[in-house]
């Protein structure tokens, strides 16, 4: 098991749950404050026959909030986004068939590239080991914004 130290240093001292900043002077029982997240995804345990789940860095109430439950990363709260899929499905879709995925949909272009900039750089910390390509797609006068692995 690895210290929150080399857990922060790896994951950039960012929450991989919430996205945002974690401090690492901050108490260890402070909601805010570093702890150590033993993620294990269906994908991953079903090729590692349940060995070590991976250890990423949360807030001590982003990972007391998931449980044990599978975990849900937020959209961007400023996104203009219409029937946005679970990241973390989406995400381990990816990882197992590869291909093409939709991620949403969204009324103007504009609200399309930026929904895009902000899923792979989310995806390139939530996953750094996944590498997706994405698009947009004009149809029914709405934008898809897709990705491809």
């Amino acid at each position: 098991m690895a210290t929150i130290d080399d857990v922060g240093e790896a994951d950039g001292w960012r929450c991989w749950l919430c996205d945002q900043p974690v401090d690492p002077d901050r108490s260890v029982n402070d909601d805010r404050g570093p702890s150590v997240d033993a993620r294990i995804t269906k994908r991953k345990a079903k090729a590692k026959k349940k060995a070590l789940p991976a250890e990423r860095l949360a807030h001590r109430a982003c990972n007391t909030g998931k449980g044990g439950t599978e975990p849900v990363v937020p959209w961007g709260e400023d996104l203009f986004v219409i029937d946005p899929v679970p990241i973390i499905a989406a995400v381990e879709r990816l990882h197992t068939k590869g291909g093409r995925e939709i991620m949403c949909r969204c009324p103007r272009e504009e609200d399309a590239e930026d929904v895009l900039a902000w899923i792979i750089d989310r995806l390139s910390r939530l996953e750094p080991e996944l590498r997706v390509e994405g698009s947009i797609e004009a149809g029914g006068g709405q934008y898809l914004v897709a990705l491809r692995a």
